[in-house]
């Protein structure tokens, strides 16, 4: 293939549907670099949707436009921003768009052309972070963006241009851990960074007919290896039940264990070494999986987990908080409150408080730009007001505002209990300006806390972390490990409650229990009596127990 000297329409949307591909290829790789230990709205996950969905409006445009590149790059602009999701996929958005800005005023995409849109989109990627930190994607955008410049300034083609770029995202994204010493501290490079780098594959692959690398089989020391099967006739991807457990075992019978396992289900994941293994497989026949660990050695800390109950669960809850099974709009009002929420006792906590429309969404299911847009356009306001109650979905919310008639602000509220204290002060009749000041002031008093299990093996302040073990987390950082969950919320609120605290808001999920839940109650009585406890059911999955404190 002679290598190209420009990329038109056709060659960009080329670009984009490969770089979508390699996203979904690298997903679970990326989603393993993921540095925080609990559930989450993961980077891999997140940027491959947001890539899908451009991809999804390229392939709604129609001739005769469809491959002129003023289409294509507006296509690209607005679905990824449309379809942005979480952190990560709101940068991704705010690359592609200014990307496509400067490409979409050009004939071509030649080296200059290339060159001055990755430029724009530095800036731009900074730009949507309000406290830009080095040793992520900005930083490989940044760098990658001056290589390509001085390539462009010596008078180089795209190819040449293309490559600069690549070379040098290469090299710093292998020195990410050293600018960030979270990521220095778990022996990774950061995520969002490396599936950047894949955008610059994609480039080269259209424009000297390279193939898209393979996701590698370990993307870190010790990482997991991940085998695909063919999906199951019910729909997921592999087997009806994920199965967890830690296996005792020689490291010479691990690779006949993983062969075993590949046979049995999907998304095999087995971790470790010197006789001490991390396993995780989706299938349909438990047995076998627990029996294929026993015949290599000594399963313990058994979990198994039915994936066919649990999307069913979140499809109903699509179904009736998000796809028009919610409340009726009800009369209008100046300004209304959208909210972000996950469990049926919050929802219905929400609405309670005034809340007109509740999209799906939170600890591992971030909403899109698009979810948020079409519940603001439903309420009956002219203002709307939305709480994100999560921190890895403020961005998404706040690009919110630019993409429709109505005035719409964020209160930045990164938990579900922070919501709740925000609409104490929220006024229908007032503006969305007003209610902002308001609901964010009543927010920021709340001490808001969760409990939830550690999904990988990660470290911390508090200390090492295993997987499985019980975490309390407050202000984004991991507060206290403990080996049951009683354990964990107790020993959160010791340390969070002091002599100026009044009230405890207890958020139990649906993996909590009566039993827990009184004896936490019965815990603050006795050793915080100056503090009120109130418990609510939230039926909230994945975190027993959301907590605020005022």
């Amino acid at each position: 293939m002679t290598a190209a000297t420009h990329l038109d329409g056709v060659g960009l949307r080329a670009v984009v549907t490969g770089f979508r591909d390699a996203l979904v290829a690298h997903r679970e790789m990326l989603n393993l670099l993921n540095v925080y230990p609990v559930p989450d709205g993961d980077t891999g996950t997140n940027m491959s949707m947001t890539a899908q969905a451009a991809v999804t409006a390229l392939e709604e445009l129609e001739a005769p436009v469809a491959d002129t590149l003023v289409a294509v790059t507006g296509a690209v602009a607005h679905g990824s921003l449309m379809g942005a999701r979480g952190n990560s996929g709101v940068i991704l958005s705010q690359v592609l768009r200014a990307l496509c800005g400067v490409v979409g005023e050009a004939d071509r995409i030649d080296g200059r052309v290339l060159a001055d849109g990755l430029a724009a989109a530095s800036e731009a990627a900074y730009g949507a972070v309000g406290q830009p930190v080095e040793g992520t994607i900005l930083t490989v955008v940044r760098e990658s963006s001056e290589a390509a410049v001085a390539a462009a300034d010596s008078g180089a083609d795209l190819l040449p241009v293309a490559e600069a770029a690549r070379v040098r995202a290469g090299d710093s994204l292998a020195r990410t851990p050293d600018l960030l010493p979270v990521l220095a501290e778990a022996g990774v490079v950061d995520a969002g960074a490396s599936g950047y780098v894949l955008f610059l594959d994609a480039v080269l692959t259209v424009a000297d007919g390279r193939p898209l690398p393979d996701p590698p089989e370990t993307p870190v020391a010790a990482a997991p290896l991940a085998v695909d099967r063919a999906a199951a006739g019910h729909g997921l991807d592999g087997g009806r039940y994920e199965v967890m457990f830690f296996l005792d075992a020689p490291d010479d019978t691990v690779p006949g264990f993983k062969d075993a396992w590949g046979e049995l289900g999907d998304s095999v994941v087995v971790v470790g070494g010197d006789g001490v293994w991390n396993c995780h497989v989706h299938t349909d026949d438990i047995g076998a999986a627990v029996e294929a660990g026993i015949a290599v050695g000594r399963p313990h800390r058994i979990r198994v987990s039915d994936l066919v109950e649990e999307a069913e669960e979140q499809a109903w809850v699509r179904e009736q908080v998000v796809s028009g099974v919610d409340e009726p709009a009800g009369d209008p009002v100046a300004c209304a409150v959208v909210a972000v929420a996950n469990g049926p006792g919050i929802v219905e906590i929400f609405r309670s408080l005034g809340v007109r429309r509740v999209v799906a969404g939170g600890q591992s299911m971030n909403p899109s730009t698009a979810d948020l847009l079409a519940a603001v356009e439903a309420v009956p306001a002219g203002h709307v007001v939305i709480l994100p109650n999560n921190g890895n979905i403020v961005a998404v919310a706040e690009q919110v505002d630019a993409q429709t008639d109505k005035t719409v602000r964020v209160v930045r509220t990164k938990s579900i209990t922070e919501g709740f204290a925000s609409l104490l002060e929220y006024d229908p009749e007032g503006t969305a300006d007003g209610n902002l000041e308001l609901m964010g002031e009543a927010a920021s008093v709340v001490v808001a806390a969760e409990v939830t299990v550690a999904v990988r093996d990660s470290g911390s302040d508090a200390g090492d972390i295993t997987t499985g073990d019980h975490l309390g987390l407050s202000g984004g950082k991991v507060r206290v490990i403990a080996g049951s969950l009683l354990e964990a919320v107790t020993r959160l609120l010791d340390e969070l409650l002091d002599d100026d605290h009044e009230l405890v808001t207890l958020i139990a999920g649906d993996e909590a229990d009566e039993l827990t839940t009184a004896s936490i109650v019965a815990h603050v009585e006795e050793s915080h009596p100056q503090v009120e406890v109130e418990v609510h059911d939230g039926g909230q999955p994945l975190y027993p127990y959301f907590v605020g404190i005022e």
